[in-house]
């Protein structure tokens, strides 16, 4: 093998491949730019695997291809999305990798990609890697370990029966009926049963010295986007040019489409994304002129806004930012995973998302070992939310719908539902 592994990662694929040969599964714990991928496949080439599957994000499947070649493994591979798993070309693997494995670890019915991932794969030996396995709370276990048919709690059929010993389950009243909440686990009767199958490994382990710095930068927007939300908030409704329509008849969509409005772009009812206020893009454009950032955007019609703005100084593929001088935009659900933004001098958000997990894996993207300091600059709307969106996510807790009805002062009765996951 050409490329040389870091000692503690030939160290823990060793570790790995006898907890695999021995559990039939192994889940890597490591960090972001702890090496994942290269030790996952270490430990494959170490069990003897012959035809590997690498289940991962369509944003990282060039970097595991990359890190594939350079490692020059003796195994035939197959990287693929893990949306696609359909798809799947190779005849018979005999080992799968599952990167970014906490994808699968949604509470309760488990999704159907993880029901297929179980279907197909549940049999064979699997190599899970994740730096945050559960990264809102460790019910979030469950349906991630369900996948194989070695799971440490392969004697309960459904999360359902497994909460009932390992979750204090309490119920929340929605406005529109009362629910069962799954979200408190009891992590002391958890661990004796997964630490056998786990090895964790952190960036402070790995050498990494560097410190993240923040920065809050406030935008005043038009007051014309000012006044379509207040007329949203007001209406639930908005009549625009030519007949375009913004409806907010749920909690959620609310939400969704003034965090929108407030960044400069907004979904209407027709799915079209409409530009009302470029005032972000320009004020990010201005401030970081001459310098090399990766921005991260939440809403898909903010990228058009980007593109407008800087025009060919942006681009969405990691290979063309790191071979020109051009900044790279990414939305935030795809760029907070498996990806490497270190070319990067700066990360600029346009935008916030509403999750934890986003805001702590997309923040890790510009650290490496060999660098003292990280700088992340936000870019809120002045009278937004965000700000209180931005201290929600730092506790490490989720931005709701419920939350949001409580700060703007909207009558959650108004809704039939008064909390969902928020849309994109």
């Amino acid at each position: 093998m050409s490329f040389k592994l870091r000692p503690y990662q030939s160290s823990l694929a060793a570790q790995g491949c006898e907890i695999l040969k021995r559990l039939g599964l192994v889940y890597y714990a490591m960090q972001v730019r702890t090496g994942k991928s290269h030790t996952s496949m270490e430990c494959a080439r170490l069990f003897g695997a012959k035809k590997v599957l690498f289940v991962t994000k369509k944003k990282a499947i060039s970097s595991i291809q990359s890190d594939y070649e350079t490692g020059q493994y003796p195994f035939e591979i197959e990287v693929i999305n893990s949306e696609s798993i359909h798809k799947v070309v190779m005849v018979n693997p005999d080992l799968v990798i599952l990167d970014e494995a906490h994808q699968f670890g949604a509470l309760g019915k488990p999704t159907n990609r993880t029901k297929e991932m179980q279907k197909r794969y549940g049999n064979l030996p699997i190599i899970y890697l994740s730096g945050t396995p559960t990264p809102e709370n460790g019910s979030q276990i469950f349906n991630q370990l369900w996948i194989s048919a070695r799971s440490p709690f392969r004697q309960y059929t459904s999360f359902f029966k497994w909460a009932q010993e390992f979750v204090n389950v309490y119920q929340r009243n929605m406005g529109y009926a009362t629910v069962n909440m799954y979200d408190r686990a009891r992590q002391e009767k958890i661990d004796p049963f997964i630490k056998p199958y786990m090895l964790t490994f952190t960036q402070e382990e790995a050498g990494f010295e560097s410190e993240v710095i923040e920065h809050i930068l406030e935008v005043e927007m038009s007051q014309k986007t000012y006044d379509l939300i207040e007329t949203l908030k007001s209406d639930l409704f908005i009549e625009g040019r030519g007949g375009v329509t913004i409806t907010a008849d749920s909690a959620v969509k609310l939400m969704s489409k003034i965090h929108q409005l407030g960044s400069g772009t907004v979904k209407a009812d027709d799915e079209k994304g409409y530009t009302i206020d470029k005032t972000k893009a320009e004020f990010i454009k201005n401030r970081f002129a001459g310098i090399k950032i990766g921005v991260f955007y939440k809403f898909k019609e903010e990228w058009e806004m980007l593109k407008s703005v800087f025009g060919d100084n942006v681009c969405n593929t990691l290979d063309e930012f790191n071979g020109s001088d051009k900044n790279i935009a990414l939305q935030i659900q795809a760029g907070r995973e498996g990806i490497s933004l270190k070319e990067a001098k700066y990360l600029v958000y346009l935008n916030i998302d509403f999750s934890a997990t986003s805001y702590w894996q997309s923040r890790a993207r510009t650290q490496t070992m060999d660098r003292l300091n990280t700088e992340i600059f936000w870019v809120f709307s002045a009278r937004t939310s965000d700000k209180q969106i931005y201290k929600k996510v730092m506790s490490k807790k989720n931005y709701t719908s419920r939350h949001f009805l409580k700060e703007v002062g909207v009558d959650p009765s108004r809704f039939k539902k008064t909390e969902e996951e928020p849309e994109d």
